[in-house]
């Protein structure tokens, strides 16, 4: 069974960038500049910003359904960043290359399974949860130092 990882709108993101960092503090959100790579990953590229470049750092609700497991968390968002566009089955650099807490949910917004991995073997663990035909999605987690990665649907 094929899944798609979801990289995150532009567009939801670009206004803040014209905002003041007043501004940005009021939506508990700041202004920072890369100073190593990685670690700084972007939600919306789905790479790493490169050192020098602009970063809003903000929460992000990532799961807004009415459930036990509604959260948000923190995530990178690269100022003039394009949206990613994922294939199908395809897993990007930037996750590859971190340990990855797998979330996996039911159609009533449940966590019914959950794994930490190398990112690396992230593909045949996605593809292998939905198999299970109680999976809907999942959601990836940076597992450190735990930020909101991504959501995956069934491709």
């Amino acid at each position: 069974m094929s899944f798609q990882i979801h990289s995150l709108p532009a567009e939801d993101f670009a206004q803040l960038f014209a905002l003041s960092d007043e501004e940005l503090a009021e939506r508990q959100a700041c202004r920072q500049v890369v100073t190593s790579k990685p670690g700084t990953p972007c939600r919306v590229s789905m790479a790493d910003a490169e050192v020098g470049e602009t970063v809003i750092l903000l929460n992000y609700e990532h799961q807004p359904k009415d459930s036990p497991y509604r959260a948000s968390h923190a995530i990178f968002v690269r100022e003039g960043a394009a949206q990613a566009k994922l294939a199908k089955g395809e897993v990007p650099q930037v996750l590859r290359s971190r340990v990855i807490s797998l979330r996996l949910f039911d159609a009533d917004h449940m966590m019914i399974d959950a794994d930490v991995l190398e990112g690396d073997g992230l593909a045949d663990a996605l593809t292998s949860a939905f198999e299970n035909a109680t999976v809907a999605y999942a959601h990836l987690h940076n597992a450190k130092p735990g930020c909101f990665a991504a959501s995956v649907s069934r491709a």
